[in-house]
């Protein structure tokens, strides 16, 4: 087997300092992959509190009193920032290839896919295009919603189950649908409430 580059050169036909770059990158990207696929292992241990320690010594920001339950999919793990008392259900996916920042006391129930990267599907070359994603206090996004890149949700919105979260979603404003959109308000507005603890085994 004979690798190649893009422009169809053989690699020992490459510069000096251009192989070892591309040797470098190629290098760092199988470690990447490789922690990541360690840490995907480490969301199917059963204890929050392995899984939550193997997320920070990876480089995840976790504050205190966050849960994570079992079977969490991660991409990039030290792009990944998530507040204080938050609950990560089962089964979901966070992406770090850019920044996703995750405030205080934010509910994310189950199979949530939360991505910041996807393909441009109108470019020639359907290259890979990335956008932060935040979510701010107090947000609740249901069951098996997608937020899609470059979407902010703020203060006390909430996501309903199944939504296709494609735009920013204002403060206590409550979406759904595909792709979605305002279906009502969040009544509340002072909201000062802790989601507690998740079960040790989890």
């Amino acid at each position: 087997m004979v690798l190649k580059t893009k422009n169809d050169q053989y690699l020992w036909q490459l510069p000096k300092q251009v192989l070892v770059k591309k040797i470098i990158a190629r290098f760092q990207a199988y470690l990447l992959e490789f922690t990541n696929l360690l840490v995907h292992l480490a969301g199917h241990l059963p204890s929050h509190h392995i899984r939550r320690l193997v997320y920070r010594l990876a480089g995840m920001q976790i504050g205190a009193g966050s849960s994570i339950h079992i079977g969490l999919r991660v991409y990039q793990v030290k792009n990944i920032k998530i507040g204080e008392d938050c609950l990560i259900g089962e089964d979901c996916i966070l992406d770090g290839r850019d920044k996703l920042v995750i405030g205080n006391h934010v509910d994310i129930a189950s199979q949530v896919m939360i991505y910041n990267a996807q393909h441009n599907i109108h470019s020639p070359g359907f290259e890979a295009v990335q956008a932060p994603v935040t979510i701010h206090d107090y947000v609740f996004i249901g069951p098996r919603a997608i937020i899609l890149p470059g979407v902010t949700i703020q203060e006390g919105a909430v996501i309903g189950a199944g939504a296709v979260v494609t735009k920013d979603v204002p403060a206590y404003t409550i979406v759904g649908g595909v792709p979605a959109k305002p279906i009502g308000q969040r009544q509340v507005k002072n909201l000062n409430y802790r989601l507690g603890r998740a079960a040790w085994f989890r």
